[in-house]
């Protein structure tokens, strides 16, 4: 008889489902202790504590890195690389023109549904004025005057691509290495590889703050902080602008510290028995998360608390550092993790989706976040901290020169485009005052040093002494890494 059939009779619908479920625990579980006794008898340092990976991979970093944390000022929807840093004049004179009637130029891109079905595609120069700042001449918007003042702290990237054209495939695809979901993102790997730095918080923190431009903006999914197929405790943790700053981080009424103490290591003691039994490596990464977040009920309350920063810092990030969930107020958080050496802290402003009306929402888009940004790298060079931290700032794609819907002088719209945008680059082994690559007349095609996003996520990881070629996790079959399979290089040539 077969250790899962019936002692009794016919086996009734009920039965047959829990003998189903045994099944699939009997070879679950037998599959993760044959593993995990495999795995203890590699070396006497191959435990489960180090499966989990509560700090990081003994081969990394593989160099010594430029970058010991990582802050990603991610602007969600795509900022417009026409009104920001990628000056076209020559649009002016192709005004209200037809892109179709191009072919030199549009060549076989294809385009949304939402611009596909319009009679033509109008050129739309940008109504904003641009300036050339800084010893390396970079042209920058007026809508950016912070930012324009400091194009010698930061390098300008014109030429960064991808495949992806509508923006959930395409924040996924930069987040994770895949347009499709389930993949790890870049914080997770890097948490995952790295481990943290300081055991009060998180490797992996992720603030969503609020904007003041186009309200219908696309939805986050926690998948682009996710760990996917790497352990749990690799997931991003995100802090919240109202109520506790992460979800139950007080305790509840009749519950002190010590009860809350108490309780923990009851239950630490019942998942040790269940590692005992089963070898699961999660068990082990539920133990270190229930610990991580009792230390955060004291560390994070402080790390949060900025009242004890100079009137002179607070007003250089300007009048929204007071507004807790703001961009500026995000930034400001974000030094005080980068100085408590917090991996990697990723913060997603939304709302940059401008398919119409950019004179009012994208001057509002560029407001929440020019002065705040600025103000971050001034505050990591006073503190010391530029040195040693990599600052990214960017959207998923650029957007077209053509219109979307009515075009005016003085207002437009613009549809996605994936074959070039722009991005910023500061601090921890990156060269200041740099732009690199270059667009045709149109920014419309890279002409000069293409970036793919898997360059530029192989960039990032080399700043932090990764090489992402050697960076791969075994999963069905497959050795994943964030860069995918075809071959993609950092981009050496705006490293020091």
């Amino acid at each position: 008889m077969s250790l899962f059939e019936p002692q009794f009779g016919e086996a009734g619908p009920q039965q047959q489902y829990r003998l189903q479920q045994a099944r699939r625990h009997f070879f679950s579980q037998s599959a993760v202790g044959l593993g995990g006794a495999a795995l203890a008898s590699l070396s006497p340092a191959a435990s489960l504590s180090t499966f989990a990976n509560s700090s990081g991979l003994p081969d990394l970093p593989h160099f010594a890195p430029k970058a010991k944390r990582a802050i990603y000022l991610f602007m969600a929807g795509a900022p417009s690389q026409l009104d920001t840093f990628d000056y076209k004049p020559v649009l002016n004179d192709h005004f209200n023109q037809d892109l179709r009637k191009m072919p030199e130029i549009q060549g076989n891109q294809r385009i949304t549904t939402m611009t596909s079905g319009q009679s033509s595609l109008p050129i739309a120069p940008s109504k904003f004025k641009f300036q050339q700042y800084g010893e390396s001449g970079a042209w920058v918007s007026e809508l950016l005057p912070h930012t324009a003042k400091m194009v010698d702290d930061i390098t300008i990237v014109k030429s960064v691509h991808t495949e992806a054209i509508n923006h959930d495939p395409a924040i996924t695809y930069i987040c994770t290495g895949n347009q499709l979901p389930g993949r790890a993102s870049l914080g997770s790997w890097l948490s995952y590889g790295l481990g943290a730095m300081n055991e009060n918080l998180p490797a992996f923190v992720v603030m969503t703050p609020s904007w003041t431009g186009r309200k219908q903006a696309q939805a986050l999914y926690n998948r682009l902080w996710g760990s996917g197929f790497l352990p749990t405790s690799s997931q991003g943790v995100a802090l919240r602008s109202q109520g506790d700053p992460v979800l139950f981080l007080s305790n509840p009424a009749g519950i002190d510290r010590n009860l809350r103490r108490s309780m923990l290591d009851r239950l630490n003691n019942l998942n040790e028995q269940t590692i005992a039994q089963y070898g699961d490596p999660e068990t082990q990464a539920r133990i270190e998360q229930a610990e991580m977040a009792f230390r955060m009920q004291a560390s994070v309350p402080e790390l949060t608390d900025i009242s004890g920063e100079s009137k002179a810092v607070l007003d250089s990030y300007g009048p929204d550092v007071h507004k807790p969930g703001t961009f500026a107020a995000s930034c400001l958080l974000a030094r005080r993790m980068a100085e408590r050496d917090v991996r990697f802290v990723q913060i997603f402003h939304r709302g940059w989706d401008q398919h119409g009306n950019i004179a009012g929402d994208l001057a509002s888009q560029c407001r929440d976040v020019d002065q705040a940004s600025w103000a971050l790298i001034q505050d990591l060079k006073r503190t010391g901290l530029l040195e040693d931290t990599l600052v990214i700032w960017g959207g998923e794609f650029g957007r077209t020169a053509y219109c979307q819907g009515k075009l005016t002088k003085e207002n437009y719209g613009r549809d996605h485009h994936p074959r070039n945008f722009c991005i910023w680059m500061a601090g921890g082994g990156v060269k200041p005052g740099l732009v690199y690559g270059e667009t045709d007349d149109f920014s419309y095609n890279v002409v000069e040093n293409p970036v793919h996003i898997h360059d530029l996520n192989a960039t990032i990881l080399h700043c932090l002494g990764i090489d992402h070629e050697r960076f791969t996790f075994k999963f069905q079959g497959l050795d994943m890494r964030l860069t995918g399979v075809e071959e993609q290089r950092p981009v050496h040539d705006i490293l020091l």
